[in-house]
């Protein structure tokens, strides 16, 4: 079985776990954690790096820094993994879900305007399966409106959007580093920002608001969202990797944009021209004229030993966020898009075979 995602761990992964283990410096103290969170606030042009639990406590924590809670809103994308709605909730706040653009699968700028309420304090853009969205437009809007901006960058390590590397935009910004992801650290994920109070209370809070002053002082309830110093390690050593595995990532979209070129209802992973997208994923979407629906080609293809993943559902189509409303862009997505195999260790032949059975099925089914 061809898998959708494994991590590459044949770097210096080891030697630094190893160093963590054997000097016993496991928790969350020890030198891994600060180089971590040094190198990913370099790489990303931030003043200041959190390192936190994982993606969806990043998220969380940035939006209790902001003091976003009961009464507010927060303008979500509706066609993302439900962490980013559910952060909100979190905290008592309410997601307002957008609709997606068409041609890039992100959440469409030309709708937060009609979105945007007395009560709205955020919007929080999400750079889905690796590529950016449209920062600039948002920007605009939410400095026109007193907005704050939150990046959800869980996906798009080393993406680039207008030459500015994603997280590097917005108030603040958080990655996950979940298994599947570009960089790793099995579970973990961190907050960047250039504001050094929003900075200086996210370490607090992260630490059960830990008095920085006083040990065992706890002025309010804070969180235990530290990331440990193996996590650390992990990541420090995946991100001395970070460019051969964008390179690998974009190797494999070329890859599959030729060997799935002209297939008839087979919609390639787009590229902004303004964009440079990591494709933490390589999407497509299967519509008609494609013979099989998305279903029957996920059977198809797992049958004949490749595994894949269907999009997000539309966050506002589910029970735990019900709204009675149409996202129609969104839907459409949802309910069409595949994630093929998309690990930096696929080799050429197994791409070439992948798009060898999604054009046979076609030709068998037609037939």
């Amino acid at each position: 079985m061809i898998p959708v995602a494994e991590p590459d761990l044949r770097g210096n992964e080891l030697k630094y776990v190893t160093e963590c283990v054997t000097t016993e410096w496991v928790s969350s103290l020890g030198k891994y954690v600060g180089a971590f969170e040094e190198r990913m606030a370099e790489i990303c042009g931030r003043r200041y790096a959190i390192s936190v639990s994982n993606g969806t406590t990043a998220l969380h924590l940035a939006l209790v820094v902001l003091g976003i809670g009961p009464g507010d809103e927060v303008i979500v994308p509706t066609l993302t993994f439900v962490a980013t709605a559910n952060a909100a909730s979190y905290n008592g706040a309410t997601p307002v879900f957008a609709d997606s653009e068409p041609g890039y699968w992100q959440i469409d700028p030309a709708q937060l305007e009609g979105l945007i309420t007395e009560r709205t304090k955020a919007i929080m853009p999400v750079d889905l399966y690796g590529h950016p969205a449209d920062m600039g437009a948002i920007l605009a809007i939410a400095r026109a409106h007193n907005l704050y901006v939150i990046e959800d960058a869980a996906e798009a390590h080393g993406a680039m959007y207008r030459g500015k590397p994603c997280g590097s935009m917005g108030d603040m910004s958080c990655f996950s580093f979940y298994g599947n992801k570009v960089i790793t650290t099995g579970e973990g994920g961190m907050i960047l920002t250039d504001n050094e109070e929003w900075y200086e209370r996210a370490r607090m809070l992260r630490d059960h608001a830990m008095s920085p002053t006083e040990r065992y002082y706890h002025p309010e309830i804070g969180f235990n969202y530290r990331m440990t110093n193996i996590q650390a390690a992990l990541g420090l050593a995946q991100l001395e990797r970070l460019d051969e595995f964008v390179a690998a990532k974009r190797r494999n979209a070329e890859l599959y944009a030729k060997g799935l070129k002209g297939v008839p209802g087979i919609t390639l992973a787009p590229e902004a021209e303004w964009a440079q997208n990591c494709y933490w994923m390589y999407s497509i979407l299967v519509d008609e004229p494609y013979p099989l629906s998305r279903n029957e080609l996920m059977a198809a293809l797992r049958a004949r030993g490749v595994d894949s993943r269907p999009f997000f559902r539309a966050i506002h189509t589910m029970p735990c966020h019900p709204r009675d409303i149409q996202l129609p862009v969104a839907e459409h997505l949802a309910a069409t898009g595949i994630n093929l195999p998309s690990s930096v260790k696929l080799t050429e032949e197994q791409i070439a075979y992948i798009c060898q059975q999604i054009r046979e099925l076609a030709k068998e089914r037609a037939a």
